[in-house]
C-alpha cells in the first residue's frame, strides 16, 4: 500500500497500536539511511521527517522525508513510506500471506503498475509515496470513477503471478475462520451480550450452510483469475496531480489476494457501495443497502470491464453471463466477511463494531439467497408447459406471499 491511504476505518476500521515515536523515529532512520543510501546518510536522526499517516487491521505507515532544503545526492527519493509489519503470531498461514503481498508489490512496481519498491526487511518494506488519497464510498457508484474502476480490476485480472492456480483460497480462508470461531464459542470467549446480537446466525448450521453455497456455486461457471478480493474504497487510491492521460488510480492493499473465481471480485466490489466505514460514531460504519449500484451501472461497469479485459467490444452475451456471477458470488461475499466480522469481534481491540457489521452482512446474505432462491422458482414456474396462465399467476402469488413470511421470520 502507498499514498496517504490504507484501508480506512476500514482495514474496515481503526489503527494497531502506534509504535512510540522515538522507537520508530530510531528505526526508520536506520532503515532509509541503509537501503536508500545517498542524501540519507548525512541526516541526523532528529533531521528526519516522520509522521504517521495511516493505519489498519494489520500495518503501521509512516511518511519519512528528507529535511527540507535537503537535496538528493543521486536519484534516491526525497520521501518515502515505511511499512511496518503487524504481528503473525507464527502463524504459517499469515506469514504466506505476508510473501505473496511482497511478491505481488515487486511485480507491480517492476512493471510500473504500482507505487516503486526501495526496500524489503524483516518486518516490513519502504515504498514510493504517492501523493494520493482513498476513494469515499460515495465515488465507487461515480459514472467516471467506476469505469476507471473497471479498467484498474481488469488489468489486475490479467496479470499472471507465480502463486498457486488453484482456487482454494476462498473456501479454505472460510473454513478456517470457521473452525477459528467455533474453538471460542467452545472456549468461552464470547460474551452473552455479544451472541445474543447473532443469535439467529449463531443458531444456524453454518457448515450445513457453507456446503449449500459451495453446491450452488459449483453450478455457476465463473473463470479463475488472479483476483484483490477486497476492492473497496479504502484500497483503490486517487492520484493527486496527475495529467489527462495518466491512469488516475492506484489499487492497494494485496493482502487477500490469491487465484479465486471472477465473479467473487467483481460481486465483492459492487457490495462494497452498500457499507460506509467513515462513520466516526458507534458503530463506526454505515450499512445503506438502497446503495447498491442500479442494473444500469452493475451493466456500465461490466461493459468497461470486458471492453478493457479484451481489448475491444464485448456481447450483450457475455455482459449477461457475467451479471449473473456477480449476483451468484454476492452470497459468497456476504459469507466471507459476516464470518470475518465475528472473528475480529473476538480478536481485535479495534474501535469498530464487528459484531453489528457481521449481523449486517449475514442479514444481507439470507436476504439475497430469498430473493435467488424466489427467482429461480419464478423461472421454473415460467417454463412449465403443464401450468395454464391462471395457474402460473396463482402460484406465484403463493410462493412470493410465502418467501417474505420465511424472510421476516429469518430477520
Amino acid at each position: 500500500m502507498s499514498g496517504t491511504g490504507e484501508k480506512s476505518a476500514v482495514d474496515r476500521a481503526g489503527m494497531p497500536e502506534a509504535q512510540d515515536s522515538d522507537g520508530i523515529r530510531d528505526k526508520a532512520y536506520e532503515l532509509c539511511k541503509e537501503y536508500l543510501n545517498g542524501a540519507w546518510r548525512t541526516i541526523t536522526r532528529n533531521q528526519l521527517v516522520v509522521r504517521q499517516v495511516s493505519g489498519g487491521l494489520s500495518n503501521l505507515l509512516y511518511y519519512c522525508a528528507l529535511p527540507e532544503g535537503q537535496l538528493p545526492v543521486n536519484n534516491e527519493p526525497s520521501k518515502v513510506l515505511l511499512r511496518i509489519y503487524g504481528q503473525t503470531h507464527g502463524e504459517k498461514v499469515l506469514e504466506m500471506k505476508c510473501v505473496t503481498e511482497c511478491v505481488i508489490f515487486t511485480l507491480l512496481s517492476e512493471s510500473n503498475r504500482g507505487p516503486r519498491l526501495y526496500g524489503i526487511f524483516p518486518g516490513g518494506r519502504l515504498e514510493e509515496y504517492i501523493p494520493a488519497r482513498p476513494l469515499t464510498t460515495e465515488e465507487l457508484s461515480d459514472d467516471d470513477v467506476s469505469l476507471l474502476i473497471a479498467d484498474a480490476v481488469a488489468q489486475i485480472h490479467s496479470m499472471q503471478v507465480p502463486i498457486s492456480k488453484e482456487p482454494r483460497w476462498l473456501w479454505d480462508t472460510i473454513e478456517r475462520w470457521l473452525r477459528d470461531m467455533e474453538n471460542h464459542m467452545r472456549a468461552g470467549e464470547i460474551s452473552p451480550n455479544k451472541l445474543a446480537l447473532i443469535e439467529d446466525i449463531i443458531n444456524r448450521d453454518l457448515k450445513q450452510e457453507l456446503r449449500w453455497l459451495r453446491n450452488y456455486l459449483s453450478s455457476v461457471h465463473s473463470p479463475v483469475v488472479f483476483c484483490h478480493n477486497d476492492l473497496q474504497e479504502g484500497n483503490i487510491l486517487m492520484k493527486e496531480n496527475v495529467s489527462d492521460n495518466t491512469n488516475h488510480l492506484t489499487v492497494i492493499d494485496f493482502e487477500y489476494c490469491a487465484y479465486n473465481y471472477r465473479g467473487f471480485d467483481l460481486a465483492n466490489h459492487f457490495c462494497e457501495s452498500m457499507y460506509d466505514y467513515k462513520n466516526e460514531n458507534f458503530p463506526y460504519f454505515w450499512a445503506r443497502p438502497e446503495n447498491y449500484p442500479s442494473p444500469e451501472k452493475q451493466e456500465r461497469f461490466v461493459r468497461r470491464y470486458l471492453s478493457s479485459l479484451e481489448g475491444g467490444n464485448c456481447s450483450d452475451e457475455e455482459v449477461k453471463k457475467v451479471l449473473g456471477e456477480i449476483r451468484a458470488y454476492t452470497l459468497a461475499s456476504h459469507m466471507f466477511w459476516g464470518i470475518w466480522s465475528v472473528i475480529n469481534s473476538i480478536i481485535s481491540n479495534i474501535s469498530f463494531d464487528y459484531w453489528r457489521y457481521g449481523e449486517a452482512r449475514f442479514t444481507a446474505y439470507f436476504q439475497h439467497k430469498s430473493a435467488i432462491l424466489r427467482d429461480e422458482e419464478t423461472e421454473l414456474l415460467l417454463d412449465d408447459p403443464l401450468l395454464t396462465k391462471t395457474d402460473t399467476e396463482d402460484c406465484l402469488q403463493l410462493s412470493t406471499s410465502s418467501r417474505s413470511s420465511s424472510l421476516i421470520e429469518t430477520n
